[in-house]
């Protein structure tokens, strides 16, 4: 069992139970198994998989990558609780629908596949011995309107498209709580003001119940103080700088966080009712605040480049599933090493552990959520879902400074010229906006963007070397914003008909993209090159028509890894440097804040 870290990071209880490790499993083609009541009956299941990694995987133990749209998975597990308290079991992912089963009994149905649900089961559970929990996942793998970002729905993975998932991909656990217990906290810096504003929610409220709370910065003691719920709801602020100047970012970085210093205060939760303890939550939060303003970023209150890399976020034996937490950190702290201050997590929705490590070792990220590939009314209605709770799980991540709704036109394929698609991008840019304030939302990142808060474009028509021609043109349309915004064809134009530029910071978010292999495996990228050399020459050739452009803000480099068939990483698949990082880092550090034009 390799994924043992607690899962939930940002919302931390002491006691609670793993129950990732070996599971019984079987394939459903004939969608038989609720009729023959698999749920309640092992005898049925002639496989074992190891959860969390999906069937398709090698760490399943079964790396079978034939599509089987139906799966269902069992296991048995034990748990002790008293009279008033309650069982919550969690799952951290499971694409795309689960139906989860307690000792035969339906308790949940999930539709989601990138996204954390839980369950109360205290109803479902036996007076003694094991229990028994069955989960349906059910993936149909040809249907388009599904957000599944870069899974294929074909046979064999192909170009940028890679092997699906089917099932549970994310880490299962249970916890122990009392009858009354914290549901939900949202914690929203408010940087100028230099304090927090708190939410939290109670499942039910109960008499004399309140919220004590206590944040600490480093070993220094804050504040301290405590809530009465007289709802399920209780909203408060709390001041963090308290009129010290140097608490502050106005003469250095004081106590916000940034990638350079990713400074994080503690906060403890315990909820009471009179002087009696019912939960203790742990968690933390970061003072920072990003907004644009004269075509610049800003990271509290001062302008911020952005050297982004584009990840997938696949692994080879664990496909989206990390094979252990550590392999998150060491994604980060490879991309830092090589010069990069965040990353674009692409068609993906990650791990909370990764966002928990963004967070500890200072590290931006765009937050993605799979596409669907075609627009219809359920694909829109899946991804208004999709979003709705993924910013309900991640918005207290000081990490994530961008939402991408949408990439390319995926999912809105005639968004250049159709109004229907049009007001979809717009009612996502409106409702994200709606319910996060914190954060930067892109609507269509690559061209055909309505309305948007950066201006995000991709271009991968560097040319080779033999080609100076195409490089100098690949130059001079990243040379000055004028440029930037009216080098594409009507075919591919930088906004949808009847939006036009305004005055947005203008990113290159996809680029570059050079394919590389030093595995010996047959792959593409954009361009190609043989050997270490020619691979940094290419690198820097690129890197200088980005760094001499007066019209661009930050850009995102096409890409960290090597993910099957593609070879453009600057790592291979299993994370290996393809030249040294030490020659990345010295490319990427040439720049000098260009002056906007």
């Amino acid at each position: 069992m390799n994924r043992t870290e607690y899962p939930r990071p940002q919302f931390v209880r002491d006691k609670w139970t793993n129950l990732n490790g070996e599971w019984l499993f079987m394939y459903d083609d004939q969608n038989v198994g609720v009729e023959n009541k698999w749920q309640d009956d092992p005898s049925h299941y002639q496989k074992t998989i190891q959860v969390p990694f999906v069937y398709q995987s090698a760490e399943s133990g079964i790396g079978d990558r034939t599509p089987h749209d139906i799966v269902w998975y069992m296991r048995e597990f034990e748990v002790s609780y008293s009279k008033y308290e309650r069982v919550l079991l969690h799952f951290g992912a499971v694409d795309y629908e689960a139906d989860i089963y307690i000792n035969g009994q339906h308790v949940k149905n999930h539709i989601g596949g990138h996204t954390s649900f839980e369950v109360d089961i205290t109803h479902q559970l036996l007076d003694g011995g094991p229990q028994r929990v069955a989960v349906r996942a059910y993936d149909r793998h040809d249907d388009e309107s599904t957000p599944r970002g870069k899974q294929f729905w074909e046979a064999e993975s192909a170009a940028i498209w890679y092997t699906n998932s089917t099932g549970i991909w994310q880490t299962v656990w249970l916890e122990v709580v009392q009858d009354s217990y914290l549901q939900k906290t949202k914690l929203v810096p408010r940087f100028d003001a230099g304090k927090i504003d708190i939410t939290a929610e109670v499942n039910q409220v109960i008499s004399d119940l309140s919220l004590a709370y206590e944040i600490t910065f480093g070993e220094t003691a804050i504040a301290a103080g405590t809530a009465v719920f007289t709802e399920a709801k209780v909203v408060f602020e709390v001041e963090l700088f308290q009129e010290h100047i140097f608490r502050t970012n106005f003469h250095n970085n004081g106590w916000s966080w940034t990638p350079e210093n990713p400074q994080l205060f503690d906060i403890r939760f315990t909820l009471k009712q009179k002087d009696r303890c019912l939960d203790t939550v742990n968690s933390y939060f970061g003072m920072r605040k990003i907004h644009t303003e004269n075509g610049m970023v800003y990271l509290n209150n001062k302008p911020y480049y952005q050297k982004l890399v584009l990840d997938q976020g696949y692994w080879p034996s664990g496909l989206l599933t990390a094979p252990t937490d550590e392999a998150f950190q060491q994604d980060i702290l490879l991309a830092k090493e090589m010069g990069f201050n965040g990353c674009r997590k692409h068609q993906k929705t990650e791990d909370p552990r990764f966002l928990y490590w963004a967070d500890r070792l200072g590290f931006l990220v765009w937050g993605e959520c799979a596409a669907p590939a075609i627009y219809n009314e359920r694909s829109v209605s899946r991804l208004m879902h999709e979003w709705t709770e993924i910013i309900d799980r991640d918005s207290n991540h000081p990490s994530i400074v961008t939402w991408v709704p949408i990439n390319e036109s995926w999912g809105v394929p005639a968004i250049g010229h159709d109004r229907q698609q049009q007001h979809f991008s717009q009612a996502m840019y409106h409702y994200i906006h709606s319910i996060d304030q914190t954060r930067l939302v892109i609507s269509n990142d690559g061209w055909a963007m309505t309305e948007t808060d950066i201006c995000a474009l991709h271009n991968y028509s560097h040319g080779t070397k033999e080609e100076p021609e195409k490089y100098d043109y690949f130059k001079k349309t990243l040379s000055t914003r004028e440029n930037l915004v009216s080098r594409m064809t009507s075919a591919w134009p930088v906004f949808a008909k009847g939006f036009a530029y305004q005055d947005q910071p203008i990113l290159l978010t996809e680029f570059g993209g050079i394919g590389f292999d030093v595995s010996g495996q047959p792959g593409w990228g954009y361009t190609s090159a043989d050997n270490e050399t020619d691979f940094l020459k290419d690198y820097q050739r690129i890197m200088t028509a980005v760094y001499q452009s007066v019209g661009l803000w930050g850009y995102c480099y096409t890409q960290i890894t090597d993910v099957e068939q593609e070879i453009n990483g600057l790592l291979t698949y299993d994370r290996q440097p393809k030249v040294p990082l030490a020659a990345i880092k010295k490319i990427n550090d040439q720049f000098h804040a260009p002056q906007v034009d």
